[in-house]
């Protein structure tokens, strides 16, 4: 398999793929409707001046098979930075072929390339596929932590 897969840094010429795979991982988890980003979106935050989040590819046969999408947070515990695991999305006729853990073994590399001190990434509670997969890994589920969120539509209200 090692030769039929491989995983890449994205570069711009990717915004297409990565706007699509966003949108398939959207469609997966039944969020297609949340999906307002565009290419241009991608394209400024990802590749512009200002680089807020990085992609991993991964091809397989030459056929884009999915993606991770992360970008660095830090950790006042720690004093180090960590990765933050934004999606982790594989076509489902590329499934089964270890490239999800491909792509994660990936992300630990650079993570620890990068002194990072953990990587981390929130899964629907209903995705029991996902959570057996990082379970299998040795990932541990965050029990006694809550996930809350301010989208910028709230933002004026609570600036006011």
């Amino acid at each position: 398999m090692k030769n039929k897969l491989t995983i890449r840094k994205a570069n711009i010429a990717d915004v297409p793929l990565i706007l699509s795979l966003i949108r398939e991982i959207a469609e997966y988890e039944k969020l297609l409707h949340e999906v307002i980003a565009t290419e241009d979106d991608i394209r400024e935050n990802l590749f512009g001046k200002k680089k807020y989040a990085e992609v991993l590819i991964a091809e397989y046969e030459n056929e884009p098979a999915g993606q991770a999408l992360f970008f660095h947070n830090f950790s006042t515990f720690m004093g180090r930075p960590g990765i933050y695991l934004e999606d982790l999305f594989v076509r489902k006729k590329f499934r089964g072929k270890g490239i999800g853990k491909a792509l994660l073994l990936e992300l630990v590399r650079l993570a620890k390339e990068r002194n990072c001190g953990r990587v981390e990434w929130c899964v629907l509670d209903w995705n029991e596929p996902a959570i057996n997969f990082y379970k299998k890994l040795g990932a541990v589920s965050m029990d006694g932590w809550s996930v809350f969120r301010l989208t910028a539509d709230k933002f004026d209200k609570i600036l006011t």
